[in-house]
């Protein structure tokens, strides 16, 4: 599927086309009036604490990826009103953008003294540079992390993870192109975001760009990680739903029809209680890049590296002190799996898995 992965190279040179043109002149038909100096004058007077409600992640963070954009390709001096806009204020622009849920273009242009044309361009200068950075960002863990990482979990008493495996759903407008593979069964457009995360909530693997109506099943069946699951997780492995296949390195709950055992009840509450970690990896992900809510860009090729560009942030800024809801409750009086709306899709059996499964849920737990 071509949107999936998409490489940024031929999406970023096609910034000027002659679509985009017509459609950001009409959006700028209307003349309205702008701040004025809020980066000179406003910003450098925030604290910390105001800084990040703004811009979502730290001024250190910030300035971080300024330098690194800086000394870019993608890098481009762009006018404004009164100057050149620099590095770290294009960072700004972009991070404005991408942290507010009802940010269009025209709203980030008022804020900023910018036309349209000029927060597009910025913005997808800056969607590329930072997905571009996913593979130096976002890293399978190393052989000391694995042990740092595991040795947390073994904590809440799940010996042998290293992470949590979950989609999310990123809802965007109604694509022109084949509108009906967007949809999922929540009856809104999205995209298929896939995520692996740590005990930290660090975005440990990404895979996106399959539309709405994949499944989870699927949307791994086909990523890079299925075909190289065993090989990262070695003596590990890593948890997931229901809407997974059970396999040797990524252990999935008992499916309850009512006749459960004691073990495996016992087996699918603890799952339960520390599979938690990969939805509130999701929830700290859009409560900081609230756009991740509704995505407002048009093509599907800058959605899906806008969505990875922001995977990039939160794992640049996964230090930082940034408060957020955990939406994701667990309740462990009731801890039960996830059932997948299409049982069909995730038919496959594995023995070893199978095997794996219930030797950690008599022997391990």
């Amino acid at each position: 599927m071509s949107d999936i992965e998409e490489s940024s190279s031929s999406s970023y040179e096609s910034i000027g086309s002659s679509d985009d043109e017509e459609y950001l002149n009409m959006l700028e038909e209307r003349v309205i009036p702008k701040n004025e100096h809020y980066l000179e004058h406003t910003v450098p007077q925030y604290n910390d604490g105001e800084f990040i409600q703004h811009f979502r992640v730290s001024r250190q963070v910030a300035n971080k990826i300024g330098d690194g954009f800086k000394n870019s390709e993608y890098f481009k001096y762009q006018s404004g009103s009164n100057d050149k806009i620099s590095a770290i204020s294009q960072v700004l622009i972009f991070l404005w953008f991408a942290g507010h849920q009802t940010s269009s273009f025209r709203d980030v242009g008022d804020r900023f003294n910018l036309s349209i044309s000029s927060v597009y361009r910025i913005i997808r200068r800056l969607i590329y540079f930072l997905s571009n950075k996913a593979p130096e960002i976002i890293k399978w863990p190393n052989a000391k992390e694995k042990q740092d990482i595991e040795r947390d979990f073994r904590k809440k008493q799940f010996p042998g993870v290293i992470g949590a495996i979950d989609g999310s759903h990123v809802k965007i407008d109604k694509p022109q192109n084949d509108p009906d593979s967007y949809l999922n069964h929540k009856h809104f457009f999205s995209i298929q975001l896939q995520v692996v995360c740590d005990n930290k909530k660090k975005i440990r693997d990404i895979f996106v760009g399959y539309p709405g109506s994949v499944c989870d099943s699927r949307v791994f069946g086909t990523s890079p990680l299925s075909d190289t699951l065993a090989e990262k997780c070695g003596d590990y492995y890593i948890l997931g739903d229901s809407g997974y296949p059970c396999l040797r390195h990524l252990l999935t709950p008992y499916k309850d029809r009512g006749q459960l055992t004691t073990v495996q009840r016992n087996y699918n509450y603890k799952l339960s209680s520390v599979r938690y970690k990969i939805k509130h990896c999701f929830d700290l992900l859009k409560q900081k890049f609230r756009q991740l809510y509704h995505v407002k860009l048009r093509k599907i090729g800058d959605i899906v590296n806008f969505i990875r560009a922001c995977c990039v942030l939160h794992n640049l800024a996964i230090d930082d002190n940034f408060t957020y809801e955990e939406n994701a409750e667990v309740n462990l009086a009731n801890a039960l799996p996830e059932v997948p709306y299409n049982e069909e899709e995730v038919e496959r059996v594995d023995l070893d898995g199978i095997i794996y499964r219930n030797f950690v849920a008599n022997n391990v737990l």
